[in-house]
């Protein structure tokens, strides 16, 4: 079914908005990627605050014409069935996602980024940036960290004490 003139400009619109709001877009193509697939890859997405869109390339680019950081960006990876992942929260979620569901669906290959500056990055660049961890996940290594050497001293001054408990209580007994 096609779509009317009211519902093109409406996902041209919305799709401005996601692009404007998003910290990073990741650009993949899917042929051959069942619907069952696409949904436990949307349903996935959407826990992390990933949204993830089948859009026609045209409304994209018009999307993107219409955002002025976009406007000059190189439009020739808009070939192809594609979907586009977008965050408003993480640089690195959207190709986290994909990068992981690529695993179990060997049809999904990343094509581009864009970045919230409006510049484009290579696929090459996505896979790096999926392999980097989450926020979540360094602040979790950060507190790891600087946990670390108050927990070591906290067991040494437990280690002393108990020590200094051990021989107080052999020399009552003795006595």
């Amino acid at each position: 079914m096609a779509l009317t003139k009211d519902q093109k400009s409406a996902i041209v619109s919305d799709t401005a908005k996601l692009l404007a709001d998003s910290k990073l877009t990741v650009i993949a193509g899917y042929p051959g990627t069942s619907v069952s697939s696409m949904q436990q890859l949307r349903r996935e997405a959407a826990a992390t605050g990933t949204t993830v869109k089948v859009i026609k390339n045209r409304l994209v680019i018009k999307a993107l014409e219409q955002t002025e950081k976009f406007k000059n960006m190189d439009k020739s990876v808009f070939n192809g069935q594609l979907l586009y992942a977008f965050n408003s929260d993480d640089d690195s979620v959207p190709a986290q996602i994909l990068a992981k569901f690529s695993k179990t669906t060997s049809s999904l290959e990343f094509v581009a980024g864009i970045t919230a500056d409006g510049v484009l990055m290579s696929a090459d660049d996505i896979k790096s940036l999926a392999d980097l961890p989450s926020k979540d996940q360094l602040r979790a290594q950060l507190a790891g960290l600087l946990n670390a050497p108050v927990s070591s001293f906290v067991r040494v001054l437990n280690g002393n004490l108990s020590s200094v408990l051990h021989a107080l209580n052999a020399r009552s007994e003795s006595i």
